[in-house]
């Protein structure tokens, strides 16, 4: 698949004819293909000042379509080039977009359109797929896990105990995040209510193969769970060890799941600053 042009400079990021081609080129590597059925050689060219360029006609399913139909750029009225602009952005941003700053860097007329369009994007970049959708890891294959803290302490809840004096009720905590990443692959992330051992196993066994090697730090929520993958090894962070070669010269750290939480911090605090808990699953 063609990718998107690297010179900001590009006709495509400024004039939507030229977006529009770019696009065709990359939705349609053989020809204008009919979103409905799928088919290439009963779609020809819709002509007429009236339609426009970049409309096409299908005999098959007797409708017309631009490349807009079918994608997240459906039935949207934003110009295809800010588009290309937004995706390039979304793209290169390795912290992240948030839809106030593509607003004011690609002059969308309102936050409501930028917000719009951040979402769309942010869904057509998902890019999740059925092998996706599996467990990490596999034979010989490492998986590190960790867990870190996000957001801003909740205000700790006291209850009056019989008059006579306030208990806490309630702990102020932050949020808790529990990911797995596959060494050179893929990354899976959940919100978590408790980190125990037996949350850390319920999240494990679904989303690692047991026959993924696990590396995690000294954390003693891993320890039981850690006996039923292939082999289990961790690194001891409160005594300044943060990566040492095993006995068959693989690499045993955590650095790779910390370097994931590193990037996931700085876009949370530096581009959206805050998130309700509600929303953090996303």
């Amino acid at each position: 698949m063609t990718a998107l042009p690297k010179n900001i400079d590009h006709p495509c990021y400024h004039d939507d004819d030229s977006a529009r081609i770019v696009l065709e080129t990359i939705f349609w590597p053989y020809g204008p293909t009919c979103p409905t059925c799928g088919k290439i050689d009963t779609v020809s060219v819709l002509g007429g000042k009236s339609m426009g360029p970049g409309w096409y006609w299908c005999a098959e399913c007797r409708d017309k379509f631009t490349v807009r139909v079918g994608s997240v750029l459906e039935r949207s009225h934003i110009p295809l080039h800010k588009w290309m602009l937004g995706f390039r952005l979304y793209a290169s941003s390795k912290k992240g977009f948030s839809a106030h700053q593509l607003m004011r860097t690609i002059g969308l007329g309102s936050y409501r359109s930028a917000w719009f369009m951040a979402h769309r994007i942010r869904e057509a970049m998902d890019g999740s797929t059925d092998h996706d959708d599996g467990p990490l890891g596999g034979d010989g294959k490492i998986v590190e896990a960790d867990e870190t803290y996000i957001g801003t302490a909740k205000r700790a809840e006291w209850t009056l105990v019989n008059g006579t004096g306030w208990v806490r009720t309630k702990r102020a905590e932050k949020m808790k995040v529990m990911t797995l990443v596959e060494r050179g692959g893929r990354a899976r992330s959940i919100k978590a209510e408790e980190l125990t051992s037996d949350a850390a196993r319920a999240f494990l066994v679904v989303n690692a193969s047991r026959k993924s090697h696990l590396h995690t730090d000294e954390a003693s929520i891993y320890k039981q769970v850690g006996r039923e993958y292939a082999r289990h090894e961790s690194v001891n962070h409160s005594a300044d060890e943060y990566a040492r070669r095993g006995r068959d010269g693989i690499k045993i750290t955590t650095n790779t799941v910390e370097g994931y939480f590193s990037i996931f911090k700085r876009g949370m605090i530096g581009v959206y600053q805050h998130c309700f808990e509600k929303h953090l699953s996303r």
